[in-house]
């Protein structure tokens, strides 16, 4: 989908990981007594089209996730079992739910998610950290486990994980900054805050490929109600009961960007101040996260507060270029904000009016509507995020 340089190619088909860091799991198979698990998960796409895949997970064996051995196949087994799991829920699309999740899948997913600390639910960690592996030794890039969506799907997934590359960077000018500021060396902060800022910029330019890559009809269509969960959701009010783990229902956010732990580093780093409801939305993603993710955030959340110190230092370059970070974080909420106007509010329309593109899965022919103005995490999505973006400006220091 992209070349060896970062531009498309022609035709599209490839997508070049470059200097990615590995993988969570950089399996792409479980062992074999777990083979029922992975040949469902490699033919999701069309046991969900051919409303199979309920059919198929009833005949799953019970098994065990006691004989995984590591993080390596406890990550690859969430993200097969999350994407089962939402495949068998929405399979017939929104009005076609389940309240009851079978004990066959429930069970073992519950034990993989405590092994983890991550919820039994597809999150952004699955989705996208974990869902990668190198296709080729060109170092392109392909999805181990997908759903329906197709080349939009694969490239939805891609584009997200390449704008978390872009961010690698920034987060290593996050711990030399904070260890500037324990040495009073400024030279290093002002070069590190330099490095942050393009970082951010970079993000945003790597989100740009989305539109590239990702039909607006499919995404909204297809694609996005399988990343939804069931809290706060008007499909799922009650909740899902996981048998055989809990008799009473329980509710858990879909998939968000809001769990990406990058945004929520930088926000901690700059001291960018959120509105209360927003910042609970952003507190309970970080349940979403995995746990050495959520502690980096809060290290960073207990260290010497930036804003203050650049304040202090009455140091013109700094206080320039901490702006320079703000501005670059705004930007590129600004931006996500485009993004989700073209995939989600204009499709919707679009979809409404009857002009939606036939789509590949459960909600082709019937757009989904009851998450047409929340996030696939439950947010009230065009609020939460002009909040946001709007509080992020706030964060410039003023001359």
């Amino acid at each position: 989908m992209l070349s060896r340089d970062g531009e498309p190619d022609k035709p599209l088909g490839r997508m070049d990981g470059g200097t990615l860091p590995p993988p969570p799991s950089t399996k792409t198979e479980l062992p074999a007594p777990y083979g029922p698990w992975m040949e469902i998960a490699h033919d999701l796409p069309q046991l969900i089209a051919s409303h199979r895949l309920r059919s198929h997970v009833h005949q799953m064996p019970q098994l065990s996730a006691r004989h995984l051995r590591g993080r390596e196949e406890l990550h690859l087994a969430h993200l097969v079992l999350s994407f089962i799991t939402m495949g068998y829920l929405w399979q017939e699309g929104e009005e076609g739910t389940v309240k009851v999740l079978p004990q066959n899948l429930a069970v073992p997913f519950w034990e993989v998610s405590q092994a983890l600390g991550l919820p039994p639910i597809l999150c952004h960690a699955d989705f996208v950290l974990a869902n990668w592996r190198r296709k080729d030794p060109d170092g392109n890039l392909d999805t181990i486990i997908s759903l329906p969506g197709a080349e939009s799907l694969r490239g939805f997934i891609l584009v997200t994980l390449l704008v978390e590359k872009a961010a690698v960077p920034g987060i290593k000018a996050i711990v030399q900054a904070i260890h500037a500021i324990l040495q009073l060396d400024h030279e290093t902060l002002h070069k590190a805050l330099q490095e942050l800022a393009e970082a951010i910029g970079d993000m945003t330019k790597a989100l740009a490929r989305m539109h590239d890559f990702v039909d607006p009809a499919v995404f909204y269509a297809v694609i996005r109600i399988f990343l939804s969960g069931w809290k706060d959701n008007p499909a799922m009010p009650g909740g899902l009961v996981y048998e055989g783990v809990s008799d009473e229902p329980l509710a858990y956010s879909g998939g968000s960007a809001a769990q990406s732990t990058v945004l929520h580093a930088f926000d901690e780093l700059l001291g960018i101040r959120h509105s209360e409801e927003s910042s609970a939305f952003l507190r309970r993603m970080r349940q979403y996260m995995p746990p050495p993710h959520r502690a980096f955030v809060e290290e960073i959340r207990r260290a010497p507060p930036l804003r203050q110190h650049v304040l202090s230092s009455g140091d013109a370059r700094l206080r320039a270029a901490f702006n320079r970070c703000v501005c670059a974080l705004a930007d590129f909420r600004s931006y996500h904000i485009t993004i989700v106007t073209k995939y989600i509010a204009v499709a919707a329309a679009k979809a409404k009016a009857g002009r939606a593109e036939p789509g590949d899965g459960p909600a082709a022919g019937k757009p989904p509507s009851a998450l047409e103005t929340k996030g696939t995490g439950g947010s009230h999505i065009f609020s939460f995020l002009k909040s946001v973006r709007d509080t992020t400006r706030e964060g410039v220091i003023s001359a």
